[in-house]
């Protein structure tokens, strides 16, 4: 990764928990911009969904076309469900909760589920000792070895791009997220917002279906969705899984150095950057995940150190699809290649 000078990038010189006083300054939401954030979402998200419904009646690629791009919409969505689960979006915590609930239905992703999952994931990124929930499976190089052949070959299946980014995406929002994974015998609550929104989607489904037929459900519920899961998780595997990403056991990981070194800084156009809701400036909301979205981007332009750390563009992003296993002894991402150049047969 380079800055945009084109040398490599530096880390932020000064230490990552010393950050957390000056990012506590950009953490309170605003109630009018937040809900302005909202309206300007959902408003031509429902527009985008009306008009390829009523483009079925004219031409079913135009109306596949626009449920596609409306995938975009829903992403953005799903950033703000995601500001609510971390106590960002709104001051009034009960009203924060009931958007982020009403949101899961459109992004199929149950609110409190996804709420402790994902907690679970910023309280031990970069943890080896603490993996399996609300993250890529990430394997070290020794584990890859010692798994069965038959271990190995379901590891190598599960990291395929066709795997991770085109099967993976629609099983993980459209039938994983039917159920609470990772939190079955967690109580409850777990269960009652997975079967909430479970019910919610089907009364919508329903409607759909009873007005419309299959087709809005085919040509326009399902792209749209299938569009922003693979985004989605798209972004999220390279906020992560880059080659110097950060991984560390025991006593050698801290939360805090974990959670800026370990996140990248995707660099974006500005359509995109507004369409995914900064999520790229990943490594400054792992250190301080209570800013709001849309005030992530003044602390790039208050802070070059940031502005220029991780810096992930586009292109480079590409090339962290062949990233495989951890290499302990080098710390950092590599390929099934790199790691059988290195240390013999994998």
């Amino acid at each position: 990764m380079t800055d945009q000078t084109g040398q490599p990038d530096s880390a932020p010189s000064r230490n990552a928990r010393a950050w957390l006083s000056v990012l506590a300054r950009y953490r309170e939401p605003t109630t009018a911009r937040s809900l302005f954030e909202l309206a300007v979402t959902l408003v031509p998200f429902f527009a985008l969904w009306t008009l390829a419904w009523l483009l079925l009646s004219v031409n079913a690629w135009l109306a596949l076309a626009v449920a596609l791009f409306n995938g975009t919409f829903l992403v953005r969505i799903f950033i703000i469900q995601h500001d609510c689960g971390h106590g960002s979006f709104l001051a009034n915590r009960t009203a924060q909760d009931w958007i982020g609930r009403s949101l899961g239905v459109l992004t199929l992703t149950p609110y409190a589920v996804w709420k402790r999952t994902h907690s679970i994931h910023h309280a031990h990124h970069g943890d080896l000792d603490q993996r399996g929930i609300g993250d890529v499976l990430t394997l070290t190089i020794n584990e890859y070895r010692a798994r069965s052949i038959f271990g190995r070959f379901m590891y190598r299946l599960y990291r395929h791009p066709l795997v991770l980014f085109v099967l993976g995406p629609s099983y993980l929002f459209i039938l994983q997220n039917r159920l609470p994974i990772g939190l079955m015998k967690s109580g409850w609550r777990y269960w009652a917002s997975a079967m909430g929104t479970n019910a919610m989607i089907g009364i919508a489904l329903g409607l759909i279906a009873w007005f419309g037929g299959l087709m809005p459900v085919l040509l326009v519920f399902l792209p749209t969705s299938i569009v922003a899961a693979t985004i989605g998780v798209w972004l999220f595997y390279v906020q992560h899984q880059f080659e110097e990403t950060h991984w560390s056991r025991g006593e050698n990981w801290q939360l805090h150095h974990a959670a800026l070194e370990g996140s990248s800084h995707y660099v974006l156009p500005q359509p995109l950057r507004w369409l995914s809701g900064n999520i790229g400036i990943h490594h400054v909301h792992h250190l301080y995940s209570r800013i709001p979205f849309y005030r992530l981007p003044e602390v790039l332009r208050d802070h070059r150190e940031l502005a220029e750390a991780q810096r992930l563009t586009i292109g480079e992003s590409l090339t962290t699809a062949r990233l495989h296993l951890w290499d302990e002894i080098e710390g950092k991402l590599v390929s099934f290649t790199e790691a059988r150049a290195r240390y013999g047969r994998v």
